[in-house]
């Protein structure tokens, strides 16, 4: 953003400051653009899995749980922001000076680690869908699929390009992003409003689910309570499915925010050249950026797995639920009955080819498929353009050079050329040796983001007179504890259920949970220590 563009920006926020509501609020619209990063990298593959796993255990019960997970991520999100805005200066050099630069660059590890491994499934659910919804004549050989990861690759690292140039170049960015995540909401709102005309969706429970119910944290959904009453071990069904449930609550509450978009946000910020004027106004720019679209796509997702799958089994095959009866005679040898085999049957996860599939006979092929697979190409389109984008960031600071192109330019073709080979080594044992390592050390991690940025919101050496004062202050730290130990208490919860020394991949989590102790203690020591010297 050139001088003018910013004198013109300012000008604008100045009229909104006194503006009628709609004015102020298409004032804010316009300007909006750093929070929208936030939404296109949200709303991938992940998310899209989530949503439908979530509508597939606990119907409509959990509608709330997303959006509130979501919430506690912009509060951490918000204080980023304030701490990029007050500074005007990259947190990475912040971190390092102020905390310790063993947090800053685990930091930086595992963002460029998550973007290069996230890229690929990306990649690897764009081209399914357009070969399975879109466009099912190209076929799915390794031509077709080279073919359409090529076009992936081409259009994600043009629009990248735009985003490192000045005046139009970025406004086009910022349009094309805006876009994107509108037509990902629009996409996945048409199959909710057929199934609505179709009279598939119950709106009294649609806004039931949308209250907080924690009872989910230690009781079955409704619809599995008759056959757990008639299976041949209740109490075992019962843990079964409250774990399964919680595993879903904590995790999501854990994650909501991954990793790298605690990185995305502050430079997108420093980008655009905003400043303490905008610190405000940057709290609305995520909550339209990323929490309404949010909100909205995976709450349809919601909506659509829980009205075709909750409870439902006629669209499995029988021998999916057989892993889970193997575990039920593991621990209660004996026959099992029709009871067992329907509960193991409605916790099969479904993908969203078979929501697709199952809304095909009551939306039509057309919203079906073709809308929710173009819903599900632009999850994956923008998901990958915003890696790439954050891998081009995180390298300029891993090399040294701030602001470089090249280096920018280096670290988006990392990213997308590891995601390029997704669909050809994204399966089965490799996909677990990638995502495995990926995830456990990003889950670790964010609560050391979040509470990095808890620490940095109360230090007078980062931010001097900024440093929110009297019942702000209180305010802000009230809300940030809460979403910092809901984060750890998620990373905690899901990485000690998974460590297991007997195996590679259970050792890797009791590394997370080391790491995890270390960089509190460490953080926490060098806070103390530095706050505590003279300014």
């Amino acid at each position: 953003m050139n001088a003018e563009a910013n004198q013109k920006e300012e000008a604008l926020l100045a009229e909104a400051a006194s503006a009628p509501f709609l004015k102020k609020m298409g004032i804010y619209t316009r300007l909006s653009g750093p929070g929208w990063l936030q939404g296109a990298i949200t709303l991938g593959g992940g998310s899209l899995a989530g949503a439908l796993y979530l509508g597939v255990i606990a119907g409509f019960g959990l509608l709330w749980l997303q959006p509130l997970a979501m919430i506690c991520g912009i509060i951490m999100l918000s204080a980023i922001a304030y701490v990029t805005l007050s500074t005007e200066k990259a947190p990475f050099g912040l971190v390092n000076k102020h905390l310790s630069p063993a947090l800053g660059w685990a930091w930086l590890i595992a963002t460029v680690m998550a973007n290069i491994v996230w890229c690929m499934p990306q990649f690897n659910l764009g081209r399914a869908a357009i070969q399975q919804n879109l466009i099912p004549a190209v076929g799915s050989s390794t031509n077709s699929t080279i073919a359409i990861c090529v076009v992936f690759l081409v259009i994600a690292f043009f629009v990248n390009v735009l985003y490192q140039s000045e005046g139009k170049g970025a406004k086009i960015f910022d349009n094309i992003i805006k876009l994107m995540v509108a037509l990902i909401v629009l996409s996945f709102f048409a199959v909710v409003v057929t199934l609505t005309i179709g009279g598939s969706l119950d709106w009294g429970a649609v806004l039931a689910g949308l209250i907080p119910n924690p009872a989910l944290l230690f009781n079955p959904s409704a619809a599995h309570a008759e056959l757990i009453a008639q299976s041949t071990q209740p109490e075992w069904w019962t843990d079964k499915i409250v774990n399964d449930q919680r595993d879903i609550i904590i995790a999501a509450f854990g994650t909501a925010v991954g990793i790298n978009m605690t990185w995305l946000l502050p430079y997108s910020l420093l980008k655009k050249r905003w400043g303490k004027l905008q610190r405000g106004f940057s709290i609305f720019d995520l909550s339209i950026g990323l929490f309404i679209p949010f909100f909205l796509a995976t709450g349809c997702v919601v909506l659509a797995a829980a009205s075709q799958f909750h409870g439902q089994t006629g669209d499995v095959d029988p021998a999916a639920g057989e892993a889970t009866l193997a575990l039920l005679a593991e621990a209660h040898p004996g026959p099992s009955n029709d009871a067992d085999l329907q509960l193991a049957l409605t916790l099969v996860k479904r993908d969203n080819f078979q929501l697709a599939t199952a809304l095909e006979p009551l939306a039509g092929k057309t919203v079906s498929q073709t809308i929710f697979g173009f819903g599900v190409v632009g999850m994956a389109l923008s998901t990958i353009i915003i890696l790439m984008l954050i891998n081009g960031l995180a390298f300029q600071e891993l090399l040294g050079m701030p602001g470089s192109k090249g280096a920018y330019y280096l670290g988006c073709a990392v990213s997308g050329i590891a995601g390029f080979a997704g669909p050809f080594i994204w399966t089965g044992a490799a996909a677990a040796a990638l995502a495995i390592p990926t995830s456990v050390i990003g889950g670790s991690l964010i609560p050391i983001a979040y509470f990095t940025f808890f620490l940095m919101m109360n230090s007078k050496k980062v931010l001097g007179e900024n440093r929110p004062k009297g019942f702000a202050r209180v305010v802000w730290n009230v809300l940030m504890g809460l979403a910092t130990g809901i984060a750890t208490l998620g990373s905690v919860w899901v990485l000690s259920g998974k460590v297991n020394f007997e195996n590679w991949k259970g050792i890797i989590p009791a590394v997370g949970l080391l790491l995890l102790v270390f960089l509190f203690v460490v953080g926490t020591i060098s806070f103390i220590k530095k706050e505590s010297k003279e300014i």
